[in-house]
């Protein structure tokens, strides 16, 4: 079958729109119709090698469709059903699924990167294989995927939607929800407020924080978390937001900083920022030889703490519904996250849009639902 697809077949180089070759599914796979695909940071980060990413390449990670055709042995899903994508391929059955951690499943992050779980190459061009974007690959007409990347979706919820729940909603929210744990009442600052920093906002309202502070260099990313929740902001161009937020908390610091960039600097800052007994909690993905530094005497004294949150510590095939529920209780917003919808073939325009900054989030409409 040939499908067209968004790739790029060189380090930063340009998104290119081709047709590729598509295998049919094979045990344990199926094919899905994509409807939606999220443009995220991420994707750029594959194009310019932040995140390794063998290449050629097809982008997209964030997902959402409908079942077209399974192989066998596949048993959760049918086809006609509505899906959402995982880009976690968890196995459900190694040491870190069993306790609850299926974001860190031993098979999915210890296979080569590009190929399905299972070694497999569904999508090539003249005998070249082409890698697929976080194992899924997206941005394309159809993909082929294993079959513990597709999680079902009430017939009901609208695909674009559960197309963004895919990554950056369930990497914010998430973070702040499963992560940090966030109690009630409590001091949040978030950090850099694109696409996963509105979520981690959205995640603290969830959570019942008394006072959520965003952080960004940009006036129009303030004005965007004030509307998704934030109470109060911090354009760290214009003052040091160590003191800022400081200030703010009647010097003692917050209670919890979420960092959505990857840069050191500012996960410096969020460290630096924390009250006693606070936590920082890194979202960001940073370049391999980044290094953070931060003073080690602050964390005996004063009990403080730094963690990582991949996929916001989800259990994808339970948090990411328990997310759409939150959207269907009017509780989550998730309409207002896209700022502009693209075909397929606008996709070379969304990665402009992406590198200036003009979105909250593009979205891919690649069919009707």
């Amino acid at each position: 079958m040939r499908v067209r697809a968004a790739t790029v077949v060189e380090r930063d180089g340009p998104v290119i729109l081709d047709d590729l070759d598509l295998e049919g599914p094979s045990d344990g796979q199926v094919m899905v119709r994509v409807v939606a695909s999220g443009v995220c940071h991420s994707d750029l980060s594959a194009i310019t090698g932040q995140i390794p990413q063998p290449l050629p390449a097809v982008l997209g990670h964030e997902a959402a469709g409908v079942v077209e055709d399974i192989g066998s042995g596949v048993t959760t899903v049918s086809e006609g059903d509505a899906v959402m994508l995982s880009f976690i391929t968890a196995c459900g059955r190694c040491r870190y699924c069993t306790i609850g951690k299926p974001n860190l499943c031993r098979p999915h992050w210890r296979s080569a990167r590009g190929c399905l779980v299972d070694g497999s190459f569904p999508m090539s061009k003249g005998g070249v294989r082409y890698n697929l974007m976080s194992r899924i690959g997206t941005m394309a007409e159809r993909i082929v995927v294993m079959e513990n990347s597709v999680i079902p979706i009430p017939a009901s919820t609208p695909l674009r939607i559960a197309a963004l729940v895919g990554c950056g909603v369930t990497t914010g929210v998430g973070a702040v929800l499963f992560t940090a744990n966030v109690e009630p009442g409590s001091v949040v600052a978030v950090i850099g407020a694109g696409g996963i920093g509105l979520n981690a906002v959205q995640g603290a309202v969830l959570a019942g924080a008394g006072k959520i502070i965003a952080i960004d260099v940009r006036d129009e990313k303030l004005a965007h978390a004030k509307e998704f929740g934030a109470t109060h902001v911090i354009n760290a161009a214009e003052c040091d937001p160590v003191e800022a937020a400081i200030e703010l908390t009647d010097g003692d610091g917050v209670d919890y900083a979420i960092e959505a960039i990857g840069n050191p600097r500012t996960v410096e800052q969020a460290f630096n920022m924390l009250a006693f007994a606070g936590t920082a909690v890194v979202i960001g993905i940073g370049s391999g030889d980044a290094k953070a530094s931060i003073p080690i005497a602050m964390l005996p004294y004063g009990e403080r703490r730094l963690v990582g949150s991949m996929y916001g510590s989800a259990r994808m095939r339970v948090d990411m519904l328990r997310l759409l529920d939150l959207y269907a209780q009017g509780r989550l917003k998730l309409d207002e996250l896209v700022t502009k919808t693209y075909p397929l073939d606008g996709a070379p325009e969304a990665f402009e849009d992406l590198k200036a900054g003009r979105n909250i989030r593009g979205l891919l409409q690649i069919h009707d639902a």
